[in-house]
C-alpha cells in the first residue's frame, strides 16, 4: 500500500513539473544570490563612478566633459572589435569541451595575438589617428586609451573563467578594487593636488605633487587614473594564468571563432545602438555647440545607466548559469519565470529613479549646469530596460547556436539608430525634437524594435512561454506611479518624499500578493 503512494506521488511531482506554475526554486535562488555578489561590485562601483560624475560636472565645464564623453564612446566600440565575441564563445566551448584548460588558452592566445597587432598599430599611428578623429593636439589621448583597451582586452578571458567557475565573489572583489584605484587616483589628482599646491606650508607634500602633477592637465586625469586602473586589474587576475598550458589547438579556435564571429557584428552593431549618439551629436551639431550638448547629454546618460547597475550585474551571473540550465528538462519554464523576476526588479528601479530623480538624483549627482537635460532620462531608463528584456531573451539564440541572429537584430538597432539620429539631431524649426533629445527617443525606439523583434523570431526556433500579461501590467504600472507622481506633487519636501515611497511600496505589494501564490517559498 505504501509503495503505491510513493508511486503515486511521484508521478504527481513529474506532473507537476510539467505545468507551468513548477519553477525548480534552488536555481532561482543561485541566480539570485550571484547577482547579489556580482551586483556588490556592479553597485558599489556604479555609486563610486556617479561619485566621479558629480566631481566631473563641477570640476569641468560640458565643452570639456563632452571630449571624455567622446572618448569614451570611441573606446565603447573598439572593446567589442578587440574581444570579437569570445568572452560568450568561452561559456559556450567551456561546457561543450571535457578539456576546459584547452578552451581557455585557446581563447586567451587568440586575444593576445590580436590586441598585441592593435597596439603596435595604435602605438605608430597615434599622431594619424588622433587627427582623423580632430584631436590632432592630442595624440597623447590615443595612445592613452589604446593601452587602457588592450589592458582590459586581456583580462575579458580571465575574469569570463572566474565567471563560469562560479567564483561570483573574487570576480566582485577584484573589481572593488580596480575601482577604488581609478576613485582614488581621480581625486587625487583633480581634487587633492590642487589643493594642496595652494598651501605653501605643505612642503613636503608640494615637492613631491611638483614632480607628478602638471597644473595644465584636466581630463587628461581622468584617463591616466583608467589606464592605472586597468593595469592593476590585470596584475590582480595574473594567478588565472598559473598552470596555463599555453597551447592553441587550431581545430577549436576555428569553431570558436565561427560561433563568435557573428557576436562581433552583434556586438558592433550593439556599440552603435549605446553610444554613436554621442559621436553623430559631435558631428551633426554646430561646431560651437556641440561638445556642450555632448556633455549634457552624456552627464545625463549617466543618470539613466542606473537601470544598468542591475542589467550588468544579471549579466554577469545570467549567462553561465542559462548555458548550465539549458541541460535541464525544465528549462523554458525556468528561463519565462526569471524574465517575471526580472521585469518586476527592473519596473521598480525605474519607477524609483524617477520618482526621486528632482528631490535627491540630480542634486546629488550632477551639477546644475546639466540639469536642463534631464527630459532625456525617463526615455532614456526605458530604453535601457527594453535592452535588459532584450539580453533576456537573446538565450535562445546562443543556446540553439544562431549567433548570426544576434547580429541581424543588432544591425537592425544600429539602422534605426543612425537613421533616427541623423534625421532628429540637426536643430531645425521644423524638428519636434533634435538635439540629444531626438537622440534619446533613437535609443528608445531602437531597443524596443529590437527587443520586439527578437521575441517574435525566437518564439520560432527555441519557443519559451513567457507571461507577456505580467510583462506589460508590472511595466504599466510603473508608469502609470511615475505619471501619478508628475502630477501629484506635494508643496513639501517631506511630503513628496512619503508620498513618492507610497508609490513604490504600492508596486512592490501588488508585485508580491501576484507573486505569492506561485512562489510562495522563495518569499
Amino acid at each position: 500500500m505504501k509503495a503505491m503512494q510513493t508511486m503515486k506521488a511521484m508521478k504527481a511531482m513529474q506532473t507537476m513539473k510539467k505545468t507551468d506554475n513548477f519553477v525548480p526554486m534552488n536555481p532561482l535562488k543561485k541566480l539570485a544570490g550571484q547577482t547579489a555578489v556580482y551586483g556588490l561590485s556592479s553597485v558599489l562601483g556604479r555609486i563610486l563612478g556617479y561619485l566621479l560624475v558629480w566631481l566631473y560636472t563641477r570640476v569641468f565645464l560640458p565643452g570639456e566633459y563632452g571630449t571624455v564623453t567622446v572618448f569614451y564612446a570611441y573606446a565603447s566600440f573598439l572593446i567589442v572589435i578587440l574581444t570579437y565575441g569570445m568572452e560568450t564563445a568561452f561559456f559556450r566551448f567551456n561546457e561543450s569541451e571535457q578539456d576546459k584548460e584547452k578552451v581557455f588558452s585557446t581563447g586567451m592566445i587568440s586575444l593576445i595575438f590580436s590586441t598585441v597587432v592593435f597596439l603596435f598599430f595604435a602605438s605608430v599611428f597615434a599622431q594619424p589617428i588622433a587627427r582623423w578623429i580632430d584631436y590632432a593636439t592630442h595624440p597623447e589621448y590615443v595612445l592613452w586609451f589604446a593601452w587602457m583597451l588592450g589592458l582590459d582586452t586581456f583580462s575579458r578571458i580571465p575574469f569570463a573563467r572566474l565567471r563560469a567557475q562560479n567564483k561570483a565573489a573574487l570576480f566582485a572583489g577584484i573589481n572593488i578594487v580596480s575601482i577604488a584605484v581609478n576613485i582614488g587616483l581621480n581625486l587625487f589628482f583633480l581634487l587633492f593636488c590642487p589643493y594642496a599646491l595652494q598651501h605653501d606650508s605643505w612642503n613636503f607634500i608640494t615637492g613631491f605633487i611638483h614632480l607628478i602633477y602638471r597644473q595644465d592637465w584636466g581630463i587628461e586625469y581622468i584617463f591616466i587614473a583608467n589606464l592605472i586602473a586597468s593595469s592593476v586589474t590585470l596584475l590582480l587576475l595574473i594567478p588565472q594564468f598559473a598552470g596555463m598550458r599555453w597551447k592553441l589547438d587550431p581545430k577549436l579556435l576555428k569553431k570558436m571563432l565561427i560561433y563568435a564571429f557573428p557576436l562581433l557584428f552583434a556586438g558592433m552593431a550593439g556599440i552603435v545602438n549605446e553610444t554613436f549618439d554621442r559621436l553623430l551629436l559631435r558631428y551633426l551639431l554646430p561646431k560651437d555647440m556641440a561638445a556642450y550638448q555632448v556633455g549634457i547629454y552624456g552627464a545625463c546618460y549617466k543618470i539613466s545607466i542606473l537601470m544598468t547597475i542591475f542589467i550588468q550585474a544579471y549579466k554577469y551571473a545570467a549567462e553561465p548559469f542559462f548555458f548550465a540550465a539549458a541541460k535541464g528538462k525544465d528549462a523554458k519554464i525556468l528561463y519565462a519565470r526569471i524574465m517575471d523576476y526580472f521585469i518586476i526588479v527592473v519596473s521598480f528601479i525605474f519607477l524609483a529613479t524617477m520618482v526621486f530623480l528632482d528631490d535627491f538624483i540630480l542634486r546629488f549627482l550632477i551639477g546644475k549646469n546639466y540639469w536642463e537635460g534631464k527630459g532625456v532620462i525617463p526615455i532614456l531608463m526605458m530604453a535601457n530596460l527594453f535592452l535588459g528584456v532584450y539580453y533576456n531573451l537573446s538565450i535562445w539564440y546562443k543556446l540553439t547556436g544562431r549567433t548570426v541572429w544576434g547580429a541581424w537584430l543588432s544591425i537592425l538597432g544600429a539602422i534605426i539608430t543612425v537613421l533616427l539620429n541623423l534625421w532628429w539631431i540637426p536643430l531645425g524649426a521644423d524638428h519636434l525634437i533634435h538635439g540629444y533629445l531626438g537622440s534619446a527617443w533613437a535609443t528608445f525606439i531602437c531597443y524596443g524594435a529590437m527587443m520586439v523583434v527578437s521575441y517574435l523570431v525566437g518564439q520560432r526556433y527555441f519557443t519559451v512561454k513567457y507571461n507577456l500579461i505580467r510583462f506589460f501590467g508590472y511595466l504599466g504600472l510603473a508608469i502609470l506611479l511615475y505619471i501619478i507622481s508628475i502630477y501629484l506633487v506635494p508643496g513639501s519636501l517631506v511630503l513628496r518624499v512619503i508620498f513618492h515611497t507610497l508609490l513604490l511600496f504600492v508596486f512592490a505589494f501588488t508585485a508580491y500578493l501576484v507573486e505569492k501564490p506561485r512562489h510562495a517559498s522563495l518569499l
